[in-house]
């Protein structure tokens, strides 16, 4: 199986709870980036391991939070060396608003995939968009890209949708499972 490393910034708590359902379904290890947007000992080594990296961030004023934005910048550093060449990438956001501009993070996680010479894995999962379709349906949000929350501005994360995690849950297996199919 691959190695699988969920990189992420939670400022509410949202974000951690769909880190932990996509490192669920992907078997990842987890890693936090913290309020003043550093990581934790040892995380640069845990993704120079990792056969595949996910991006998480809540999507604030339409992008990644600073804190993100913070890592992503110390990125240049394994981007200088290109040691993240060929690794499968992935990205997931949530926010209070149904749109909330999330496809903004979405795309730039992309880009900063791209930027390190990685191969994009988007959610591979139908849309529910008839009119038996249910909130708590799988990517009921309808996103490609990678996986949507959203939960009103008023929740905690305690109140997240089960469609939302289950979508990020079967997402992060997705991207294992094709991160294994690319090792060979």
């Amino acid at each position: 199986m691959a190695k699988v490393a969920v990189v992420f910034h939670s400022g509410y708590g949202h974000t951690q709870r769909m880190a932990q359902s996509v490192a669920q379904g992907a078997g990842a290890d987890l890693v936090a980036i913290d309020a003043d947007g550093n990581l934790p000992d040892g995380a640069w080594d845990t993704l120079a391991a990792a056969d595949a990296i996910i991006f998480g961030s809540p999507t604030y004023m339409g992008s990644v939070s600073w804190q993100f934005k913070k890592f992503a910048d110390a990125s240049s550093k394994p981007w200088y060396v290109q040691a993240w060449k060929d690794k499968i990438f992935g990205g997931f956001t949530s926010s209070a608003n149904v749109n909330g501009d999330k496809h903004s993070t979405l795309h730039y996680f992309m880009t900063l995939a791209m930027q390190h010479g990685g191969v994009w894995v988007g959610t591979g999962l139908n849309y529910n968009n008839t009119k038996a379709s249910q909130r708590d349906d799988v990517n009921y949000l309808a996103s490609s890209a990678g996986p949507m929350a959203q939960t009103p501005g008023d929740a905690g994360a305690g109140e997240m949708n089960a469609g939302d995690l289950e979508t990020a849950r079967r997402f992060g297996q997705r991207v294992a499972e094709v991160a294994t199919k690319f090792r060979g």
